[in-house]
């Protein structure tokens, strides 16, 4: 579900991700993670079985123990949401560069 700032934009993006690297979120993937959010004004979480963290953060990041097949919804508040979801969905997609 999203929600429309006055521009029509989406203002508020929600997608769940599965880690698809072998070695999982540890700090290399992170710092990545980070590099990308960090790209967008939107505010990024990242919630793992009931835990959120500021998705800017690496120590936040690699605090989740997200290891390979880890489900981790992500969600971009801002008037770039949608594109900062589909920045970060590249790195899912190229397995953080890993294999």
């Amino acid at each position: 579900m999203s929600t429309t700032s006055q521009s029509g934009a989406p203002r508020r993006a929600v997608k769940e991700f599965t880690v698809p690297n072998r070695l999982g979120i540890h700090a290399r993937p992170a710092a990545l993670f980070v590099k990308v959010a960090n790209k967008y004004h939107s505010h990024i979480t990242v919630e793992k079985d009931g835990e959120e963290i500021n998705g800017k953060s690496i120590m936040g990041l690699m605090m989740l123990a997200a290891g390979q097949g880890s489900k981790l919804k992500v969600v971009a508040e801002g008037d770039d949401a949608v594109e900062a979801l589909q920045g970060l969905e590249e790195l899912f997609v190229k397995k953080f560069n890993e294999e």
